[in-house]
């Protein structure tokens, strides 16, 4: 799209963002017989970018071409063209390649901007008071939504109930989710818009908590428990699908964020992002898969799409979910929890079932990213890949998700079929605490271990699962270079052997995580041929500190070699090459 304006609109823009247009007199040109100059030429920058071989290659200046890639990349002593297009000074700025998300939830992150948020809140009382001004400054609200609440921080060991709810929501119907989207609290207004009481039974994968010796709903519903409710509420009109979409991609823009996977596409979803592309307006890249196979055939049919948009959107594959989350005791494992002897998890389908479903979407060549948080869902994951390995064949790229709980045995199986373990380095910081209580000191080993999975062969993909953590890779690199949240904690890491180096986990938010999509040809690093997505920071990452690294601001937000965000607010106008 840029080149379709580029001559049209780049020299006043150009102008605009403080780029030199490097004129040729014609006579000039006439008497060499030379072609006009194109290009632009991004100089005097402090360039880092994975190398592609595990370590960070250093450069000073970068072309682009007129397809928004890159044209060369030069180091400190490579002689630079002589005539281009248009040259910027970077003055010695920082520039990265654009972090990829290798898991996350767009629309999700946008519709969180237009609910209430709970994510900061830590104490019960806090949250409920937060609620009932919410409820009292949106009294047209049919229903009260929000998400981001969790009773650990509250420092609760219970999940919070429709009666203490009850208090701030005035009669309205509320429905409320957990930080990890495995949990939902609900008042008894929405329990009984949804029709649940004390004769309603668990679906199978889900679990409604109970009033202590009483079969009466306490309020809180686990996993496939949540679509009871969740089939009650309002849906939301285009229109505010749009203005989630707009709200998401600025979080995502904002933080550094160039592409993502979204994982779990719904049809409304790529219905939203579809529109976004028809009228110009998707800024970033978007590599769908799609939440279940019903919704993979609807979308993309026999197989999945190419890259749209200028490279900007495809269905790549479809998600699966096969546990829970470990906060609200979903995750499935092995041996019962520590806290609560009596369960394993909460299993969404058999393994045979897993199987159909990962067959069914394998013999079709999308791509199968399996959500899988225990160990026994790790371990039933890969089984699965195992015995499918022999019959589909090629370049596959199984993913998990998460792999958050691994038996120690598991981890060398990750290797075997190269399978690409998409993690989430700020769970481990948060998590910490929690996962000691739910597992017992002595079924940590195999924790959030990303070194040993690294060691064992598996490609390591990092995101964030916004909004469950924010889409900050910079944090995400501080903890997985550290083990350590933001207080520091504790001194000298958790587990501290799986901690990464620099030059590995920023190789898994960009080159891993690039190919995690099938898309390292495309993006990933800032080499010839690739796209021109990076970013202008404010500090060297290579040599901060975690604390540094936390701290870390992206200046710019470049897309195809256009300028997308910048930190003052303005934005290219989509398609025109604004920075070039």
């Amino acid at each position: 799209m840029a080149v379709k304006y580029r001559h049209a609109l780049a020299p006043a823009l150009a102008i605009a963002a403080g780029l030199v247009f490097v004129a040729q007199p014609a006579e000039a040109r006439k008497k060499k017989d030379l072609p006009p100059p194109t290009g632009t030429l991004i100089e005097n920058v402090s360039g880092l970018t994975p190398d592609g071989k595990g370590g960070v290659e250093r450069f000073e200046a970068l072309l682009i071409g007129e397809d928004g890639r890159i044209a060369d990349v030069y180091a400190a002593n490579d002689k630079r063209p002589e005539r281009v297009a248009y040259k910027l000074d970077g003055a010695g700025r920082v520039m990265v390649p654009g972090m990829i998300d290798a898991h996350g939830h767009v629309m999700a992150t946008g519709f969180a901007r237009m609910t209430l948020d709970l994510s900061m809140t830590t104490s019960l009382d806090e949250a409920l008071a937060r609620i009932a001004a919410y409820a009292a400054a949106n009294p047209e609200l049919p229903w009260i939504l929000g998400s981001g609440w969790n009773q650990v921080t509250w420092g609760m060991d219970r999940f919070p109930t429709a009666a203490e709810l009850d208090t701030a929501t005035g009669g309205r119907p509320a429905f409320l989710e957990r930080v990890d989207g495995h949990g939902g609290w609900a008042n008894t207004a929405a329990l009984a818009a949804a029709g649940i009481t004390a004769a309603t039974r668990d679906p199978a994968g889900g679990q409604i908590i109970r009033l202590p010796g009483s079969q009466d709903p306490a309020g809180m519903l686990v996993d496939n428990a949540k679509a009871l409710i969740e089939a009650k509420l309002p849906a939301p009109r285009p229109s505010d699908r749009d203005t989630a979409f707009a709200k998401a991609q600025l979080v995502f823009l904002e933080n550094g964020v160039t592409a993502v996977a979204d994982m779990g596409t719904t049809i409304e979803d790529w219905q939203t992002f579809r529109r976004a592309g028809d009228l110009g307006n998707l800024r970033m890249r978007i590599a769908s898969y799609a939440g279940g196979v019903d919704d993979m055939v609807l979308i993309a049919g026999p197989g999945p799409t190419p890259w749209l948009y200028d490279g900007r959107l495809k269905l790549a594959g479809v998600k699966l979910w096969l546990d829970g989350a470990l906060g609200s005791r979903g995750a499935w494992l092995k041996q019962p929890y520590a806290d609560a002897p009596g369960s394993t998890g909460l299993p969404m389908m058999t393994e045979t079932q897993l199987g159909n479903l990962m067959s069914r979407a394998a013999i079709d060549k999308f791509q199968v990213a399996v959500h899988a948080i225990g160990d026994k869902a790790n371990s039933t994951v890969l089984s699965a890949i195992d015995e499918l390995s022999n019959t589909y064949k090629g370049d596959r790229r199984w993913r998990i998700e998460h792999a958050q709980i691994v038996a120690p045995a598991d981890i060398a199986r990750f290797g075997e079929h190269g399978v690409i373990a998409s993690m989430q380095p700020q769970h481990e910081a948060s998590d910490r605490i929690m996962a000691e209580q739910r597992l017992g000191p002595n079924r940590l080993t195999g924790a959030y271990a990303w070194k040993s999975l690294q060691n064992a062969g598996a490609t390591l993909a990092f995101g964030s699962d916004v909004p469950v953590e924010p889409a900050k890779p910079f944090l995400g690199l501080a903890v997985a270079t550290s083990r350590q949240g933001v207080d520091d904690q504790p001194p000298g890491g958790w587990q501290p052997q799986e901690r990464l180096t620099f030059a590995e986990a920023f190789s898994a938010y960009t080159s891993g995580a690039a190919y995690a999509m099938f898309a390292e040809d495309q993006l990933g690093r800032l080499a010839k041929g690739l796209r021109a997505d990076f970013l202008f920071i404010d500090r060297d990452p290579t040599t901060a500190s975690p604390a540094q690294l936390r701290e870390t601001k992206v200046t710019e937000t470049w897309i195809n070699g256009v300028r997308a965000w910048k930190a003052d607010g303005s934005t290219a106008p989509t398609g025109a090459p604004a920075s070039r």
